[in-house]
């Protein structure tokens, strides 16, 4: 098993992407990145504390690979918008891989400059590129949040 963590905009939708890719073999949303010690969602939406809200997915790099897993973070955001994705607005929506590995950390860089490169954008791509940090879990509220909201719709 292996770890990845991506930053594309609100989590909860990110995750629900993630969650439904053959070779994940599981997803949490957290955050990532800030100077703030264990923030909460109303300290991250307050812009004080400098993290993302993420997505750190395990994956199964024999069902799938990074380089697969960075295709797909591409293609579900937009990584021209600074700060930005969609309606929602804040440092804490920006775009950003957290990279675990110096393999990692290549791929993604190597990812970024084929798809600068590519002419798909007028626009540069501002997606941001750090080594992972410590990583703070955020409630079980906005855990699988679309499959606890589909469920109980069901129910």
């Amino acid at each position: 098993m292996e770890k990845a963590t991506f930053g594309a905009g609100c989590f909860w939708g990110v995750e629900r992407f993630f969650s439904r890719v053959k070779g994940v073999i599981s997803t949490s949303v957290g955050y990532m990145g800030g100077h703030f010690p264990n923030p909460s969602y109303l300290d991250v939406c307050a812009r004080i504390t400098g993290h993302v809200e993420v997505v750190q997915v395990q994956y199964d790099p024999e069902e799938i690979s990074y380089e697969k897993l960075l295709e797909m973070f591409w293609e579900i955001h937009d990584p021209t918008s600074l700060n930005r994705q969609g309606p929602d607005r804040g440092e804490q929506y920006r775009s950003v891989i957290f990279y675990h590995t110096s393999e990692q950390e290549k791929a993604a860089r190597q990812s970024k400059l084929k798809l600068q490169i590519s002419g798909k954008y007028d626009k540069d791509i501002v997606t941001e590129i750090f080594p992972a940090s410590d990583y703070y879990l955020a409630d079980d509220y906005h855990q699988q949040y679309f499959a606890k909201k589909h469920s109980k719709s069901i129910s």
